[in-house]
Parts: structure tokens; C-alpha cells; sequence
């Protein structure tokens, strides 16, 4: 029978695929509006999940005390859904994702406020590291062309949140399938003034491209929410980079999208820090059942 770190890595890897295959539906969509892509998005996940509910038999209404963390998780998710649109739109792909990816960095800061999940120095020192890579991506000068890569940066901080929401919802017994429910409907609400007042007539592409989007975006939800809710951000966040890597393949293939010399160091830089993570984590683990039985 599998342990619960081996479901959360198998549900990290199938959010990553989603995700990245996300970016690319996105992409496809072509020139239309943030929200308008978010609002599609986020209308396919409230579908799946409202259906997910009913044949549970799962009630609609959320446990008690548990509307506070779950309108934080709704509001973080939704600032980072828009950020990161906003970024694909004008980055390479990978170089969105990658700044996207910045959030389980971030959750382990969230972490210690909301769930006193206490980090330590090394923890934090990796944190300083990925930040320093993220900086290689987005190569912080007086330019405009640097806005997009900040944007997709504050994507990922609002994302590292929007997770550490989603285990604290785990943690007092929310169901995942309303924890996507309720941020999908708060989404898709929030949306929907502004796709109302400013439409922009799509072609029957961009329509498929954005429902496909929008069923990607319902795997990669359903995933990171389980993966979340079986093991801390600590212990799993090395394995939801391979969404970089999904993401590179499709921008070559799809976009012929090559990243610069510094992106790609950037790359290494955050996936090896949270490689090391996951390694240091693994050992300290060992460490303490050792100590545990003795």
C-alpha cells in the first residue's frame, strides 16, 4: 500500500503536467484578456468540481471556522492565476513557470505565520537561494521588459499563499473537492463583471484552446489540492518542478521558445536548491526516526 508521500509525489507530478499543459492552452488562446482566459479557466474546474461533489455526496457547505482560510486560499489563487496569465502572455514559457514555481519557496514562509510550521535556517537560506535564481530570470533593471517577469514573480508569491491555505484547509478536515469548488466559483464570480464589460469575440480555436486550458488547469488543481493535503510543502516541492521541464519541451515544440544563457542558470539554480531541500529534508526525517527509536 502506497505511504502518503508516495501518493503526494504522484498527485505533485500529475499537477505538474496539468499545469504546464495550462500555460500552453493559454499561449494557444492568443490575444485576449487575462480575465477573460481566468474566467473560462476557472469555469471547467467549478463544473468538475461541483460534479465531483454531487457524486461524493459531499455537502456544499464547508466545515466550521473554515470561511476565513478557505476566501484567503479563493483571493491568493485568484491575484496568482492572473499574474501568471499575464506573464505566459509576454514570457517564455518555461520562464513563467519557473517564477510560477517560486511558490513552494514562499509556502514554507507562510507557513510559519499560518500553520507555525517552523522552517529552519537551511530552509530559510534556500529560500534567499531560490530568490537569487528567480533574479537570474527576471534581471531586475530600469527596462519595461522587466514588468512581466516581476508580475509572474508576485504570481508565484500569491501561489505559495493560496497553498499554504490549502493545507491548513487539509489539516481541519475540508474536503479537497470543495476547497476547488469554492476557489473556482470565487474565481469564475470575480471574472465575470470584467467579461462582461470588456469581451473580446473569440475564434472557435481560441475558445477550444481556452476550455482546454481550463481542463488542464481542473488536473493540475485537483492534484497540487491532494498532493498538499498528504504531505507538507517541505517534503514534496523538489517534484513539482518538473513542470518547468514539461513546460520547456512544449515552448520548444509548440513556440520554438529557447531560453537565454542566464534563464537556463536560473533554472539550475531553483530546481537544484530545491533538489538539495528535498535531500536535506530526506536525511533530517532519517534523523529524527533514528533518534525516535533509540
Amino acid at each position: 500500500m502506497l505511504s502518503k508521500k508516495s501518493k503526494a509525489i504522484g498527485f505533485i507530478l500529475l499537477s505538474a503536467f496539468g499545469f504546464a499543459l495550462m500555460s500552453t492552452f493559454v499561449r494557444l488562446a492568443g490575444d485576449l484578456p487575462s480575465m477573460q482566459k481566468s474566467f473560462f479557466r476557472n469555469l471547467v474546474a467549478m463544473i468538475v468540481a461541483a460534479v465531483a461533489l454531487r457524486r461524493k455526496g459531499v455537502s456544499w457547505k464547508w466545515e466550521k471556522g473554515n470561511l476565513p482560510m478557505l476566501l484567503l486560499r479563493a483571493t491568493c489563487g485568484t491575484l496568482g492565476i492572473l499574474c501568471n496569465y499575464y506573464a505566459i502572455d509576454r514570457l517564455v514559457l518555461a520562464d513563467a513557470n519557473i517564477l510560477n514555481k517560486m511558490s513552494p519557496f514562499f509556502a514554507i514562509l507562510f507557513s510559519l505565520f499560518l500553520l507555525k510550521e517552523h522552517a529552519n535556517v537551511w530552509q530559510y537560506l534556500a529560500v534567499l537561494a531560490a530568490f537569487g535564481g528567480s533574479m537570474l530570470i527576471i534581471k531586475p533593471g530600469f527596462s519595461a521588459d522587466v514588468f512581466p517577469a516581476l508580475i509572474g514573480l508576485l504570481g508565484g508569491i500569491f501561489a505559495g499563499a493560496a497553498y499554504t491555505a490549502v493545507r491548513a484547509l487539509s489539516k481541519r478536515g475540508e474536503h479537497s473537492a470543495r476547497i476547488v469548488f469554492f476557489f473556482s466559483a470565487f474565481s469564475t464570480l470575480v471574472c465575470l463583471p470584467y467579461l462582461l464589460l470588456d469581451f473580446h469575440p473569440m475564434q472557435w480555436w481560441q475558445l477550444a484552446s481556452l476550455l482546454g486550458a481550463g481542463a488542464a488547469a481542473t488536473l493540475g488543481q485537483f492534484g497540487v489540492t491532494l498532493a498538499y493535503a498528504h504531505a507538507p510543502a517541505k517534503e514534496i516541492s523538489v517534484f513539482d518542478y518538473t513542470q518547468v521541464l514539461f513546460s520547456a519541451l512544449l515552448g520548444f515544440f509548440l513556440f520554438d521558445q529557447v531560453p537565454d544563457v542566464l534563464s537556463v542558470l536560473g533554472y539550475v539554480v531553483i530546481c537544484g536548491v530545491s533538489v538539495l531541500m528535498f535531500l536535506y529534508n530526506r536525511a533530517l526525517e532519517s534523523r529524527e526516526q533514528a533518534s525516535g527509536r533509540g
